[in-house]
């Protein structure tokens, strides 16, 4: 039988989080209704600004918004005309987004137990945007991969974000919307999940929030 200290531990130290596809999502729209008006498949700017060649450089900070933009008008090349696919790249990367709610309240809870870190793959203008969300506050810190040169699913940035967090790698739980980064976090030995949806959030804090 265990002792009152081990049967009060906390099920985790810290709560490593991804940004978008579980806080920040997209409108798309707008992009949607270009691609319809220039006669291409929906999905394909998206293909095409989310390829790792284009991606990638973005993300780890080698390149500027505008030079991004520049990738997805020569990825459209000859299948959209170059005023078309201009206004298709600024659409998509100018595109609004917000914040799920549900799980802004539920990290909100997290910070009262633990610390929380963002690991995020995203841009040097991250803190301009985390600013427009009303989320600035959001974490105790933040892992950019724009900043800190390395973009998961390199197990580098994991071991930034659990230090930022002052916490082991196994007294983590990481929460992230792509299979391979959660996997690469279960290869450091922390609790992972894959977000679907905001269900799987509060079923894995559950045992922290409801101490």
């Amino acid at each position: 039988m265990g002792t009152a200290t081990e049967a009060s531990e906390p099920p985790f130290d810290a709560v490593l989080c991804d940004l978008d596809g579980v806080i920040r999502f997209y409108d798309t729209s707008e992009v949607e209704r270009l691609e319809a008006a220039a006669g291409l498949p929906q999905g394909i700017t998206t293909a095409i600004g989310y390829a790792p060649e284009n991606d990638l450089p973005l993300l780890l900070g080698q390149i500027t918004r505008d030079e991004w933009a520049q990738s997805i008008v020569r990825g459209l090349g000859a299948r959209a005309s170059l005023s078309d696919a201009r206004a298709l790249a600024k659409a998509f990367t100018e595109a609004d987004f917000w914040a799920d709610e549900a799980v802004v309240s539920l990290l909100g809870q997290v910070r009262r137990h633990c610390p929380v870190v963002l690991v995020t793959n995203a841009t040097v203008w991250l803190d301009e945007d985390l600013t427009a969300l009303g989320l600035a506050d959001l974490a105790d810190s933040v892992v950019n991969s724009s900043l800190v040169g390395v973009a998961k699913p390199d197990r580098r940035i994991y071991e930034m974000a659990a230090k930022q967090a002052g916490a082991r790698a196994d007294r983590c739980l990481f929460v992230d919307d792509r299979e391979e980064n959660v996997e690469a976090a279960r290869e450091l030995g922390m609790t992972a999940v894959l977000f679907r949806a905001v269900d799987d959030l509060r079923g894995a804090l559950a045992g922290l929030l409801d101490r």
